[in-house]
């Protein structure tokens, strides 16, 4: 991309304070903040990298963010949109670049429509996964929205942005939208899909229209601010049945994996599949054990201790939900343990007539370890069972708190901030063929620069669709510790330039990473970077964002 493409940094732009300005006749002077105390939280990170803005400017709407986004034109400004900016281990509220303009799109949380007939909501990017729940929940609305483990707060638009993926059979996030509203570089409204047709009756249930497929240049890009999109909503199922695989030993995850793969492939098993390792499970309950023997200054766990900690759980855990009728979910928790016959596989089903069970059996218990045991278990099952119904639970975000020093916050996990409470945390996310040999390759290449490094490997593969799992590969670092912030961004840096090498591509990367993604200079990038100039000739809106080039010449902060 040339020279003309790349806006001024907001320190070098004459009129920044004039464009402000006028940003804030726009929004209204409650909406444009630059004060210290607010530029120093959405620079939060829990990456490590801070990322001050110039401002944040908070929209009421889309007419608004067009607006906001001409001015930003006319003054050659870079603006930043973000949802609700809880991207944890990917960018969180920061832009890649620093001076920016934030674009903060959470005061626009209207649920536009809901068509229960048609299982479809129309939401804006403020919409949070609790607000989209408690909304169908309140008003009898026999539908569930997919929920992923971000956490309650996190925003559906801003998740769907970047591809993510939750639990539910609708869980391939993007396959499930239908109809975007954008707001282009030029501040011009784009309707993709049928939308553009004022008399369309389908927009939100026919995603590709008529002519060129759009949407997806949106995801993953900064080739517009998407403001409004249909999202497709799952009717209630007369019977759910979580299930849990616990596998005694590494290796032998890969039979598991390729047993349970047929009934992925021939819609048996219609959620994403979860399989975590023995510290994944371990992190969701406890943090990392600082004064119970463990050195001082070390960042992962003694071998004895990890055997010790993890004593119980299975060296790897499948964790998925069976829906349908009572009779389909039989049907299917027999062909389950059939797969897994002759595997060392050893799957147990949760009902909510098991719960109920639980609860009252770990009353009778009482405070023994039994029933102390028993109560955390029928906790977790609540909270899994919560999550395949679409009502997000924040307890799946204790991982990231691994190795703050404070541990959990009070109150956790209502309210939890990994960015705001001091957490460091750092993704890699390849993507492999839905093998179990592909798997145990990728975890055995990571494995080994987290132990040269120094750190615990967290992983989560995920069954993402038919023929693929989804990597979740975490670096939990100590972000109050120099030396571990730059051990920990070192991990990171060498498992990703390992996945790009060995083909295991990421599914999605964060700020810190957008360099890193055209090593060869391929014509895709440089396809890209033509669209780009032809949509935002100046390169105002999230310059850097998915743009290798321009990212590294930006630099890291």
């Amino acid at each position: 991309m040339s020279a003309l493409n790349e806006p001024q940094g907001a320190a070098d732009t004459a009129d920044a304070g004039a464009a402000l300005r006028a940003m804030e006749a726009v929004a209204g002077a409650p909406h444009l903040l630059a004060d210290d105390a607010t530029l120093d939280r959405y620079a939060r990170s829990t990456a490590a990298r801070p990322v001050r803005p110039l401002a944040v400017v908070r929209p009421a709407g889309a007419g608004e963010v067009a607006q906001l986004v001409r001015i930003a034109a006319a003054h050659r400004l870079a603006v930043y949109p973000l949802s609700t900016g809880k991207n944890w281990g990917y960018g969180d509220a920061c832009a890649v670049g620093a001076g920016q303009v934030i674009l903060d799109l959470s005061r626009m949380n209207r649920i536009v429509h809901v068509d229960a007939e048609l299982a479809y909501a129309v939401i804006e990017p403020g919409v949070t996964q609790r607000q989209l729940s408690d909304f169908l929940r309140d008003n009898g609305y026999p539908l569930w929205a997919d929920c992923t483990g971000a956490g309650p707060d996190t925003s559906y638009v801003g998740n769907i942005m970047e591809r993510g993926f939750g639990h539910s059979p609708y869980g391939n996030r993007l396959q499930h939208v239908a109809g975007m509203q954008v707001v282009l570089a030029s501040g011009e409204l784009l309707d993709t899909g049928f939308g553009h047709y004022r008399q369309a009756r389908a927009t939100h249930l026919f995603p590709y229209g008529v002519g060129p497929f759009l949407d997806g240049l949106f995801t993953q890009s900064n080739m517009g601010i998407v403001t409004r999109l249909g999202i497709w909503l799952m009717p209630q199922a007369a019977c759910v049945n979580h299930f849990l695989c616990s596998v005694p030993a590494h290796g032998d995850i890969a039979a598991v994996v390729d047993a349970l793969r047929p009934l992925r492939l021939d819609g048996t098993l219609r959620s994403i599949l979860h399989i975590g390792n023995d510290l994944r499970v371990l992190s969701g309950g406890r943090v990392f054990p600082r004064g119970e023997g463990a050195p001082a200054p070390a960042s992962r766990l003694a071998p004895e201790m990890r055997t010790r900690l993890c004593a119980g759980l299975g060296a790897w855990t499948v964790s998925g939900a069976l829906y349908g009728s009572r009779a389909q979910v039989a049907l299917a928790r027999a062909a389950v343990k059939r797969a897994l016959r002759g595997t060392r596989g050893k799957a147990r089903f949760v009902s909510e007539r098991s719960l109920k069970w639980g609860t009252l059996a770990g009353r009778l218990l009482g405070n023994t370890g039994a029933g102390r045991r028993l109560r955390t278990n029928v906790a977790l099952g609540e909270s899994l069972f919560e999550m395949n119904r679409g009502m997000p639970n924040g307890r799946f975000l204790a991982g990231a708190y691994w190795r703050r020093r404070g541990g959990l916050p009070e109150g956790f996990p209502e309210g939890a901030d990994p960015a705001r409470d001091g957490c460091g945390l750092l993704w890699v996310s390849p993507v492999l063929p839905l093998r179990g040999e592909d798997m145990l390759a990728v975890y055995a290449l990571a494995e080994a620069q987290f132990e040269r490094h120094g750190f615990d490997l967290f992983a989560t593969f995920s069954m993402i669709n038919e023929r693929t799992l989804g990597g979740v590969l975490t670096v939990a670092y100590d972000r109050d510790d120099p030396e571990e912030t730059a051990r920990a961004r070192a991990c990171h840096d060498a498992v990703f330039a390992q996945m790009l090498e060995a083909g295991y591509i990421p599914y999605r990367a964060g700020n810190h990473s957008m360099a890193a993604l055209d090593p060869d200079g391929d014509s895709y990038w440089r396809t890209v970077a033509a669209l780009k100039a032809a949509l935002d000739p100046q390169g105002i809106l999230a310059p850097g964002r998915y743009e290798p080039g321009l990212a590294a010449r930006q630099g890291t902060p």
